[in-house]
């Protein structure tokens, strides 16, 4: 397995449909033609113990307010991967990481948003992870 980590802030949700600088440079972005999955880890989603969305058809989630009515009408139809998902979280775990899965949870726009920019076929798996939260000292 060969991971390419990058980087990406993402920015205000409407990135995706403003024309800003920020989504012309998200549109130029590209992944290997070899790329066959891609693992998000996303601010917007924390959770304890870690979870790896498993779902087989990860739905679009709109976890933000007061946008134009198309950035709630866009969605991000990319498949999931339970399978990679699976074999995410047992690296998790070999890692001292405790972690589980989650078949529930969709892309928030952390994930989806990039994404739908930078992979528009939406034809490889999103496979979204949570960080853990962070605890008060």
């Amino acid at each position: 397995m060969s991971l390419a980590p990058l980087f990406i802030s993402h920015g205000a949700p409407d990135v995706l449909i403003n024309g800003s600088p920020s989504h012309h440079a998200l549109r130029t972005l590209q992944l290997a033609p070899e790329t066959r999955a891609a693992v998000i880890i996303s601010a917007h989603w924390e959770a304890d113990p870690l979870r790896v969305a498993a779902a087989p058809a990860p739905k679009t989630i709109h976890d933000f307010g007061g946008f134009a009515p198309e950035l709630y009408e866009a969605g991000y139809p990319s498949p999931g991967s339970p399978e990679l998902a699976g074999a995410l979280i047992e690296r998790l775990r070999e890692a001292g990481l405790p972690a589980t899965a989650d078949v529930e949870r969709g892309l928030d726009h952390g994930a989806w948003i990039p994404m739908a920019l930078i992979r528009p076929e939406a034809d490889i798996p999103v496979i979204q992870i949570s960080p853990a939260r962070m605890r008060a000292r």
